[in-house]
């Protein structure tokens, strides 16, 4: 099991624990087969942006907050630096869309992700949280279309979309290089 894969196992399985949920609670909240959750907490399956995306809403975080190194130690208050180097990145398996956090550990309020998806790459985020989670969407190179609930736009390099996170959305790079987009969005509050 690779290292990344190992850590989305180990903090997908301790969000589970901290809540006292079975295998079950999780599959239900997330509509992801109990066998599923266990493979991925195992380190027996790589899941998909798709897949982790269901888990993540399932525990009313964010994506990002999956892939987030916890301190409880740190200090919100205290300035911290993440190095690019020591940055947490993941390829998902199913489209080849290669995601970063840029965010350091811990950060208060915000986080923020750099993403670079491939030519033709089309990624489904069907299940979307309660609270209401705002995010932007910041197109650095390359062009992109969001459908988001019943309305599409499409962006070019230096666009940004506003959006909040209450409905399905669509990702999907109509061109033929890649394109690069930082994410940035407001933390929620975890439920518990």
């Amino acid at each position: 099991m690779d290292d990344i894969t190992g850590r989305l196992a180990r903090r997908l399985r301790q969000e589970r624990e901290a809540r006292s949920w079975s295998l079950a609670d999780l599959a239900e909240r997330s509509n992801v087969s109990r066998a599923m959750i266990s493979k991925i907490e195992r380190g027996e399956a790589s899941p998909t942006a798709e897949l982790l995306n269901r888990l993540a809403t399932g525990f009313g975080l964010t994506l990002a907050s999956i892939f987030a190194e916890a301190d409880p130690g740190l200090d919100p208050a205290a300035p911290r630096v993440a190095r690019r180097a020591e940055q947490a990145e993941w390829r998902d398996p199913g489209t080849g869309y290669l995601r970063r956090n840029v965010s350091p550990p811990g950060a208060p309020a915000l986080e923020i992700v750099e993403v670079q998806f491939p030519a033709g790459g089309r990624v489904v985020f069907d299940a979307y949280h309660e609270t209401r989670i705002v995010q932007q969407l910041w197109l650095l190179e390359g062009a992109m279309e969001l459908a988001v609930g019943d309305a599409t736009f499409h962006l070019s390099a230096g666009d940004c979309l506003a959006m909040t996170l209450d409905q399905p959305v669509i990702f999907h790079n109509p061109g033929e290089t890649p394109a690069r987009y930082a994410v940035v969005l407001a933390r929620p509050e975890t439920r518990r």
